[in-house]
């Protein structure tokens, strides 16, 4: 029944989370929707059993994103804008806590210490929305040059070790007959031993990471590095559960971040695998966020919830915002980016949200009801609104294919005649499609061919070609226009075509088909010579 849970989970999240985006909506509203159905509210079709190991996989899912963070930070944009992303990992949470603290004692008569804890499980920021956000953003190039992306990628991480730690203290305050206001004392400094443990921590993992794979060479392919990464990074993760010293979470963004530093060329092949890796992490991440919403509870605080939510991002984590990006190169447009970029709210509510009320806290029913309902609200809000506002906001700037994926994909075009060359034509690039996962159109201007020449030619293209998507198109026209005008229109990578006779490129006669694409062309053009 397990088993069948996680086909359940595996195959109506990812339909959902598909239906969703085509029709406009953040996918993870889809899988969480479909959570709510299969959660024991609903048709209590997921085992029991998934339901217990929740928690575990939340913590596989949040490993893989954050590793996915820390391949994708970028040192020099970090140096440049070090002092926002530390004042957005400190202000906007503890500004929104704190108003979140004052209007849970006025809405639901907590006392001020239960308030804060409502505080701390509202204003943690969400890395399942906001890291895959600001990676797509890298991508696209919006902010980078200011390094954006990176300050509120590392601003998020600080401000979840800040909570969590906040979280922890006044969950054994509240657990005790007497708060000891000691410790409180202690809070700065348990504040920066995780922090700089973390680091450290981080810092040694990635170089014995370099050490086996890159120098050693222990492992023989990609997938091997991704299977000795992930595990080690959800290793430490794990082990600061057990021995909370350090913070796991910012280790395994550390380790990403200077695996960059150490070898540049595993960090790529790593960043494109914990992106597959995040396509099944993503659908148990949210559709067990849903599973565990509890409806009932939910309606009782729903327009209370809505209302404290609302004070809390106004009146709270704006001035955050305002305080951590005072005196610096930030123009305001940019600094209005933070409402859409830096206000999600999903993982750390789903995992810290149901343990007051687990822990007989009083009240704990509501922060579970107001945990749930922040993310139904924020969560798909935000997931909508990164992609959504940044070009309004944000400016476009290069791209570093250093630091990110780009996210064009290979599409290559071949012209091919009735002469033997073809053949060698389709195969050529037919080796570089399969090499790159790329398409390609193949084009053939067809002014004086025959029919049953053209039949043998798309016969031809077929079965050279049978496992790569690819188009067969016939025109009529000046071959070299036309094959220019092809190329432009489907933003093809390359141009591939045959040059007849021995002669170098150099050397080609002028007036020649091949000659004059060479001449005219913007697009990179690659001539497969017929020689023996």
């Amino acid at each position: 029944m397990i088993l069948f849970s996680i086909v359940l989970i595996l195959l109506l999240g990812f339909f959902s989370g598909q239906i969703a985006q085509r029709i406009g909506a953040p996918p993870l509203m889809g899988m969480i929707i479909v959570g709510i159905l299969l959660g024991s509210e609903v048709s209590n079709l997921i085992d029991s059993g998934v339901i217990e190991l929740a928690d575990e996989l939340r913590t596989i899912a949040v490993m893989v994103i954050l590793m996915r963070a820390g391949l994708g930070l970028d040192r020099d944009k970090l140096i440049k804008q070090g002092n926002v992303a530390l004042r957005l990992g400190i202000l906007p949470a503890i500004t929104e806590m704190l108003v979140v603290a004052v209007v849970a004692v006025w809405l639901f008569q907590f006392n001020f210490v239960t308030g804060l804890l409502l505080g701390c499980v509202v204003s943690a920021e969400s890395p399942a929305v906001i890291v895959p956000g600001m990676l797509r953003l890298k991508n696209l190039g919006w902010g980078v040059t200011k390094g954006i992306p990176d300050a509120i990628l590392t601003g998020s991480a600080l401000s979840d070790v800040l909570i969590l730690l906040l979280f922890s203290l006044l969950l054994n305050f509240l657990g005790q007959s007497a708060i000891n206001s000691n410790a409180l004392w202690l809070l700065p400094l348990q504040v920066i031993s995780q922090v700089i443990l973390g680091v450290i921590i981080g810092y040694l993992a990635a170089k014995l990471i370099v050490w086996f794979v890159v120098k050693q060479q222990w492992t023989q392919n990609t997938v091997q590095n991704t299977l000795i990464v992930a595990s080690l990074a959800l290793l430490i993760v794990v082990l600061a559960k057990e021995y909370p010293y350090f913070s796991g979470y910012l280790s395994a963004m550390a380790m990403g971040f200077f695996l960059i530093e150490f070898s540049p060329p595993l960090a790529r092949k790593l960043r494109t695998e914990f992106n597959h890796l995040w396509i099944a992490a993503e659908i148990i991440l949210f559709v067990l966020m849903g599973a565990t919403i509890q409806l009932k509870v939910l309606e009782n605080v729903l327009l209370s919830g809505i209302l404290l939510l609302v004070i809390g991002l106004v009146f709270g984590r704006t001035i955050g915002w305002y305080l951590a990006t005072v005196g610096s190169n930030w123009h305001w447009r940019e600094k209005l980016f933070l409402l859409p970029g830096n206000s999600a709210k999903a993982t750390v509510q789903a995992a810290i949200g149901a343990i007051p009320l687990s822990q007989g806290i009083p009240g704990g029913e509501i922060i579970l009801a107001v945990a749930a309902l922040s993310i139904l609200i924020t969560a798909p809000l935000g997931a909508w609104a990164i992609p959504t506002f940044a070009p309004k906001l944000l400016t476009k700037n290069p791209v570093d294919p250093t630091k990110t994926n780009i996210t064009t994909k290979t599409i290559l075009l071949a012209a091919i005649d009735t002469s033997d060359i073809a053949i060698q034509v389709l195969t050529k690039v037919g080796d570089l499609a399969r090499r790159s996962n790329g398409e390609i159109i193949v084009v053939h201007v067809k002014n004086n061919s025959s029919e049953l020449e053209i039949i043998n030619l798309q016969k031809l293209t077929n079965k050279l070609l049978l496992d790569i998507p690819h188009q067969f198109i016939t025109i009529n026209g000046s071959i070299p226009e036309e094959i220019i005008t092809l190329a432009q229109e489907y933003q093809v990578t390359d141009i591939v075509m045959g040059q007849t006779g021995h002669q170098l490129p150099e050397k080609i006669l002028l007036g020649s088909v091949s000659q004059a694409v060479l001449e005219t062309s913007s697009i990179p053009v690659i001539l497969v010579s017929n020689q023996k």
